[in-house]
């Protein structure tokens, strides 16, 4: 029905319409996914400031026409996440994880979870970025290798806690075919989940530690992940894909 609502949203992607105006996708905790249109919100005078753009955490007015895209009347900021900005690592992940939202879930249903999770991940990777975490937080002999793979870490952990959200996640206590809970050798995407040495046919071979990896990753909070190599990494990431293929019909872009 058309009219005036109000509510939080983070802004997915922005892009650029018309000789002034803006498109936006937002994530919203009480309508899930919408598009709205900023008009005139890249004019210099803008009362939209710099708001508007990805990652942005907002308190939005917004109106409801007859056509697809409510038009935003007014935004405050919530949290812009100013260290994040300035950090190439971190900008990346964040474009990945918004972007897997984008992908992941595109209905207008609330999903409460799923945003409050992208909240939080947002909010840790500006944490990190932030110059006295860089200078106080770091152990001794950090390199940017490792500070990479702690980035891929985060990165999976939060897709598997997304799938999760939008009831896709693997099935990753018994074989996803027989039940069996013993003799896991596998994974795959087809089934939904680990199987056994009876039923992987079709899968590819999954190492106990990136079962380990994957449940603990589920399980914990995005701030207490699991330490994993880069063999692990790779076969989480390859599941995760591998399930949201054959069941969401997604594909999401490289965690790292």
């Amino acid at each position: 029905m058309p009219g005036s609502l109000k509510t939080e949203a983070i802004v997915l992607r922005s892009i650029r319409y018309g000789e002034a105006d803006r498109i936006l996708h937002l994530y919203s905790p009480d309508r899930g996914r919408i598009g709205a249109i900023a008009k005139g919100s890249r004019k210099p005078r803008s009362r939209f400031g710099g708001r508007l753009e990805p990652f942005f955490r907002l308190d939005l007015m917004l109106h409801e026409g007859r056509g697809e895209l409510l038009t935003v009347t007014g935004a405050s900021t919530l949290d812009g996440y100013p260290w994040l900005r300035g950090n190439g690592p971190a900008i990346g992940a964040a474009a990945r994880g918004c972007d897997a939202v984008l992908r992941l879930l595109d209905s207008n249903e609330p999903n409460r979870a799923a945003y409050n999770l992208l909240g939080r991940y947002l909010g840790m990777l500006d944490a990190e970025a932030a110059p006295a975490t860089a200078a106080t937080d770091q152990p001794p002999g950090t390199t940017a290798g490792a500070a990479a793979a702690a980035s891929r870490t985060a990165s999976l952990a939060f897709r598997l806690k997304l799938a999760l959200a939008a009831g896709f996640s693997p099935e990753l206590g018994s074989c996803a075919r027989c039940g069996e809970v013993d003799g896991i050798t596998a994974f795959s995407g087809a089934a939904g989940g680990i199987v056994c040495a009876a039923c992987e046919g079709g899968g590819f071979p999954l190492t106990s530690k990136a079962h380990a990896f994957m449940v603990a990753a589920t399980r914990k909070p995005l701030a207490e992940l699991p330490d994993a190599d880069d063999a692990t990494l790779r076969q989480a990431e390859r599941a995760i894909g591998d399930v949201l293929a054959h069941h969401a019909q997604v594909h999401l872009r490289p965690a790292a």
